[in-house]
């Protein structure tokens, strides 16, 4: 886990206490909550890991990804290209299969077992979304455990209910690690999460209990929502609801992390990326405050990457 320290601070924090007004912070939005800057903290965590794959490498294993797509989808292309890049920065050998649109699922299994039977093959992934009529998590479930660096075999999601070792969703490390970063004790931590999917909201409350802190689990459809919001000691907002959460569901001095990834057309008329956090209000109220973009979203690429590393080191 991390260990460096707040850096706009001077010092760790072990309370979610909002930093004094007129903070002369350069990460500190106006005089209100610190940034979790996940831009930078995965940029600290990818160092750190561009070591450990040289030292996996010294003793004579490979460290590679394999990613498995199938179309042409744009999104999917670029998302695989920036983890090709990723991948190559810190020294990760990564290969694309690529498949045409028209697979059938037993081609795309197929792949998929030898790629498992493979010893050069570290982790394994497949991007979404693949073509209709094969269903993802059938095909996801297909990955072996040991090789499944997102996280999304339910044998994985059990480990972590469990709490055996195993390859967790890299969004559920991500929002972890960035609350390790600001020094909360999560050891009876009042803590919310909004959203209960099954690779993000779920396995985030699981690790949070883990760690003894007090879970609340909610949705976007949950009744009286904000007073259940107004007392966490950490928010977690997963729900996919631009700005649903405002400054008034918001604990003075909290921790909010906003995993939601959204797109809005903005007053300019031009499409927007926002969470689920009204960033603006809440950073007024907030101790720490995770932005987006440039929050969960690099930090959920670089727990991808640490999967991958972890994975080879288990092999």
């Amino acid at each position: 886990m991390m260990t460096s320290k707040p850096a706009e601070k001077g010092s760790a924090t072990t309370s979610t206490t909002a930093p004094a007004a007129g903070s002369t912070s350069g990460s500190a939005p106006r005089d209100g909550a610190i940034l979790i800057d996940g831009k930078r903290l995965s940029e600290e965590i990818r160092a750190k890991l561009a070591e450990r794959v040289q030292q996996v490498k010294a003793s004579g294993r490979s460290v590679r990804l394999d990613a498995v797509l199938v179309g042409d989808d744009n999104s999917a292309g670029i998302y695989a290209e920036n983890q090709a890049k990723a991948c190559q920065v810190i020294g990760i050998e990564y290969i694309r299969h690529q498949l045409p649109a028209s697979s059938s699922f037993d081609t795309i299994a197929n792949l998929i077992q030898s790629l498992n039977a493979d010893d050069r093959v570290c982790g394994l992934m497949v991007h979404l979304p693949l073509p209709e009529g094969v269903d993802a998590e059938r095909i996801q479930s297909l990955i072996a455990p040991e090789k499944d660096v997102e996280g999304m075999n339910p044998a994985n999601i059990g480990n972590v209910v469990y709490g055996r070792r195993s390859l967790v969703p890299c969004t559920a490390l991500a929002t972890l690690e960035m609350i390790e970063w600001t020094k909360t004790t999560l050891r009876g931590a009042h803590c919310v999460i909004v959203g209960a999917s099954n690779i993000v909201g779920k396995p985030i409350a699981v690790l949070l209990m883990r760690a003894e802190a007090t879970v609340v689990s909610c949705n976007k459809y949950t009744r009286e929502l904000g007073p259940l919001t107004r007392a966490a000691d950490i928010l977690i907002s997963a729900a996919g609801v631009p700005n649903l959460i405002r400054a008034d569901m918001v604990k003075p001095g909290a921790v909010v992390i906003d995993v939601g990834i959204n797109r809005i057309k903005g007053s300019d008329g031009k499409p927007h990326t926002v969470g689920d956090v009204a960033f603006d209000e809440v950073s007024r109220i907030a101790g720490y405050l995770s932005p987006v973009p440039g929050g969960v979203g690099p930090m959920t690429v670089v727990m991808l990457l640490r999967n991958t590393v972890e994975a080879a080191c288990r092999g």
